[in-house]
C-alpha cells in the first residue's frame, strides 16, 4: 500500500520500525541543507552514504569521505543536477545520510508475503564490497560465503520487516554484513528484479 511504501521511505517512521523490531541500521539522519548534512556527519563520522529519498534504482547515490565531497554532493542534489531541476530537496524530500560501512558485504533478500506469512525466495550476495548499486554489482545466488547463522538472521529480519510493513506481494531488502553483524540498509516493498 502507499502507507507501506511511505513507512519504508520516511526516515523517522522507518527508524521507529527498526527500533521497535530491534533491527540494527547504520546511524544517520536526513538533511535539506549543507549545514544539516554537516551536523549529521559530525555525529556519525565519515565516510557516509548520501542519497535522495523517494527515488528508484540508487539514483544520485554517493559515498562521501570529506567535507568538500559532501558540499559537492549536496550541490548536485539541490541545485545543479537533475534532482535540483525536479524541485530539489525539501522537508518532504530530504537527502538521506548514513554512516557507510566500509569493507561490509552487501546482500539483497527477495521475499513474498501474503500479510500473514513470508517466503524468502532468494538471498543474493554481492561480490564487491557494499556501496556498488545492485544493478551494477556482480552478485551470486545462492550466497557462497555467508555463515549459516547469518543467513538465518537475514530470514528472521526479513520476516519481521515484511509483517511490520504489512506487505502483500513482493519485498526486496538490502542488508550489509560487517564483522558478523547484520544491518538493514533499506527496504523496498515491491519487486526488485
Amino acid at each position: 500500500s502507499p502507507n507501506s511504501i511511505d513507512l519504508a521511505e520516511d526516515r523517522e517512521r522507518w527508524n521507529a520500525v527498526c527500533s521497535q523490531l530491534e533491527i540494527p541500521q547504520p546511524p544517520g539522519g536526513t538533511a535539506v541543507s549543507l549545514e544539516e548534512a554537516l551536523s549529521i556527519v559530525e555525529r556519525v563520522g565519515y565516510p557516509v552514504l548520501i542519497r535522495p529519498s523517494y527515488v528508484l534504482g540508487g539514483r544520485a547515490m554517493s559515498i562521501v569521505y570529506d567535507d568538500e565531497q559532501l558540499n559537492e554532493a549536496m550541490k548536485e542534489l539541490t541545485q545543479q543536477g537533475s534532482l535540483g531541476r525536479e524541485g530539489g530537496l525539501s522537508a518532504e524530500r530530504p537527502v538521506l545520510i548514513d554512516r557507510f560501512l566500509e569493507d561490509a558485504t552487501e546482500v539483497d533478500v527477495d521475499a513474498i508475503s501474503d500479510g500473514k506469512d513470508v517466503y524468502v525466495a532468494g538471498i543474493m550476495q554481492h561480490i564487491e564490497e557494499a556501496g556498488i548499486h545492485s544493478g551494477d554489482s556482480a552478485c551470486c545466488l545462492p550466497p557462497v560465503s555467508i555463515k549459516d547463522n547469518i543467513l538465518k538472521q537475514l530470514k528472521i529480519q526479513t520476516r519481521k520487516l515484511a509483517l511490520a510493513l504489512k506487505v502483500k506481494g513482493f519485498l526486496n531488502i538490502q542488508y550489509a554484513i560487517k564483522k558478523d553483524e547484520v544491518f538493514v540498509i533499506e527496504v523496498n516493498p515491491r519487486a526488485s528484479r
